[in-house]
């Protein structure tokens, strides 16, 4: 864990994040379904040991590659991570490629490894799901809505306890994998439980056609309560910061810091799950805004921006247009000196006397 006031710990590579989530999404098919699986051959079967294999090994894979690639290993995980604002939409078509490869590689080696078994056969017996007369009978609209919501369940423990305001992030594996056992222990009866693309996806090319035929419905469910789930958890709770440039939907709602009296600092793990955007791109006081392709004042939002020079604009146009027209009055101002005639003998003043040729100058008594 970091302590307070640290920086964040190096981000792995593309091949590295997706190299954990190959690994990781093989041991959980692997493990969970060779739970079904070789218990089936021994007739054994039991909900529990099930349902706590698939806990347990997801619980593992976190504990393991949670600080490389935050460990989704479940194509719905990784669309809740993009809806809910924590991982760009351009990374989560790499994470399903890898998330498929390691799926279907857990059930290769599975299929492989019980060709031991001289009376094996793999036709509807390789953990796949099902529903209606193929599976136990489960309708299809019912079977839809269960994974829906187990799923919608499921991502939602994901980004609470991947969250930074989160208090303990080192016991985030332990409730994930619990999460996932509880949510077996509940559907196995019903459609052997799905709530992972990918771990449906997998078995089911070894399964048959039947097992094929029905794919759909182990796809698309999960997928939409995932989708469901990650818009409605920053709704509801909040976002630590921004949301990652090039994911899920932005929300009014304020956004509450990341550090908050008594909780600590986020781990790897959590870094994972919570990208920094990167750094705003600032020039003489001006910020760039790469989605409105504009520049904006440094310390208001694009937003702000665009209505404060509407409203300038607005502003001006009223004003032009009450404004009356300017009349001009020229006043020219006539000064009428008065002249006071003398009489023909009487002397001037001597002020007012002046000689030939002194260009009329006046000599002006002191007062």
């Amino acid at each position: 864990m970091l302590d307070e006031g640290s920086t964040r710990m190096p981000d792995s590579t593309i091949q590295q994040k997706l190299t954990a989530e190959v690994l990781g999404t093989f041991v959980l098919v692997f493990f969970g379904c060779g739970s079904v699986v070789y218990a089936g051959q021994a007739g054994q079967f039991s909900i529990e040991t099930i349902g706590l294999t698939f806990g347990i090994a997801v619980m593992i894979m976190v504990y393991a590659f949670g600080r490389v690639s935050g460990a989704h290993f479940n194509p719905a995980v990784s669309v809740g991570a993009a809806m809910g604002g924590r991982m760009a939409w351009r990374q989560v078509g790499l994470y399903v490629v890898a998330q498929l490869v390691g799926a279907f590689l857990g059930a290769l080696m599975l299929f492989v490894l019980m060709q031991g078994f001289a009376e094996f056969d793999a036709n509807g017996n390789m953990g796949q799901n099902a529903f209606g007369d193929t599976g136990s009978g489960y309708a299809w609209w019912a079977a839809f809505l269960l994974e829906l919501v187990m799923t919608a369940i499921f991502v939602t423990v994901i980004l609470a306890v991947t969250d930074e305001r989160n208090e303990h992030p080192a016991l985030a594996p332990l409730a994930i994998g619990l999460t996932l056992a509880a949510i077996h222990f509940v559907a196995i009866p019903a459609t052997g439980t799905s709530v992972n693309p990918a771990r449906s996806i997998g078995p089911a090319l070894f399964a048959g056609t039947d097992a094929i035929a029905q794919l759909w419905l182990f796809i698309l469910a999960p997928l939409v309560g995932a989708a469901i789930a990650g818009l409605a958890y920053p709704l509801l709770f909040g976002r630590v910061g921004e949301a990652v440039p090039g994911s899920g939907i932005s929300f009014s709602r304020p956004r509450t810091a990341a550090q908050v009296p008594g909780y600590a600092s986020p781990d790897q793990y959590q870094q994972q799950w919570n990208q920094e955007p990167a750094p705003p791109i600032v020039q003489d006081g001006w910020q760039w805004d790469p989605a409105g392709q504009q520049w904006h004042p440094v310390g208001s939002t694009p937003e702000q921006w665009q209505a404060q020079q509407a409203a300038e604009q607005a502003a001006a146009a009223q004003d032009a247009a009450a404004e009356p027209a300017t009349e001009y009055v020229v006043e020219e101002t006539i000064v009428v000196e008065e002249v006071t005639l003398q009489d023909p003998g009487e002397e001037p003043p001597i002020w007012e006397s002046r000689d030939e040729g002194d260009g009329g100058t006046q000599i002006r008594p002191p007062s």
